[in-house]
């Protein structure tokens, strides 16, 4: 498919845009040298569980690098598109800007955590991370609906799993970081949630069949590049409740806000998307 041919009008983007970043003033800004009182950090107040935990989620925010170029690979911003798609894709760079650098000071604020806390040491971690780094990362859509509606549900993923792990860990130094770094991933689920909702509202029904293929083959990133991925992701799943799936209820309530009246495709989307949920 042809994804210029199903982007939503640029005024929709410019307002989806705007609000986040409205949401997002710098004065809400954090940075990783004076947020947190690092040398009060201590991995010694962790269990073998909740210290892998940081170790698997640091591996995953790190590879920021490869989930921001998959963005600008299909949403590019040069003159391989037209007029009208360099436009859309500039405003939305506005946002992808801004998402990277948050995500981007979520890698390093757990690297930070783990060389403070005792878990490793900086010159160790920065090369264990460039293992599964230097990977490659794709998304394998065709339209642009896609990439929306799998970071809606990526993030939202994301910031629940913070939040049980904020809960449950004995660290007040780690339970800042999480804090910290769910409220950002729950900005980015808005952001996702208000452009999936823009396409339903303006594409309807063409959107179904996509949005049904992200759900029907989704993986959490990295999920088939790192080594032992499976394994580890059951790991920490016990250590804070984590399933990926409860995300997909956020997904249908988006699809409720956006549809005022459900078509037949649209009720089978929904039904489709709950049915998974309760296979998981």
């Amino acid at each position: 498919m042809n994804i210029e041919s199903a982007l939503i009008p640029v005024d929709d983007m410019v307002a989806a845009v705007d609000g986040f970043l409205a949401a997002s003033p710098a004065s809400r800004a954090w940075d990783v040298e004076t947020a947190f009182n690092w040398p009060r950090a201590d991995a010694g107040r962790l269990t073998e569980g909740q210290r892998s935990a940081v170790q698997f989620v640091t591996l995953i925010e790190d590879h920021l690098p490869g989930y921001f170029e998959v963005y600008h690979r299909y949403f590019p911003v040069d003159d391989s598109v037209d007029r009208d798609t360099f436009v859309h894709n500039r405003e939305l760079y506005h946002f992808t800007v801004r998402w990277a650098l948050e995500e981007d000071t979520h890698a390093r604020a757990l690297a930070r955590y783990q060389e403070a806390a005792g878990i490793a040491e900086r010159g160790s971690l920065r090369t264990e991370l460039a293992i599964d780094g230097q990977k490659p990362f794709d998304l394998p859509y065709d339209h642009p609906v896609q990439f929306f509606a799998y970071a809606l549900v990526q993030e939202k993923a994301t910031q629940m799993y913070y939040q049980h792990l904020r809960d449950v860990v004995d660290d007040p130094v780690l339970a800042a970081v999480l804090a910290k770094l769910s409220r950002d991933e729950a900005r980015h689920f808005s952001f996702m949630a208000d452009v999936v909702g823009r396409y339903l509202r303006v594409h309807g029904d063409a959107t179904v069949a996509p949005i049904r293929d992200v759900i029907a083959n989704f993986r959490m990133p990295l999920a088939d590049t790192m080594r032992g991925y499976w394994r580890w992701a059951l790991k920490i799943a016990d250590v804070a409740s984590y399933d990926h799936t409860e995300a997909y209820e956020h997904l249908v309530k988006v699809i409720d806000r956006a549809v005022d009246a459900r078509t037949d495709r649209v009720d089978e989307l929904v039904r489709f998307i709950e049915e998974c949920r309760s296979v998981a």
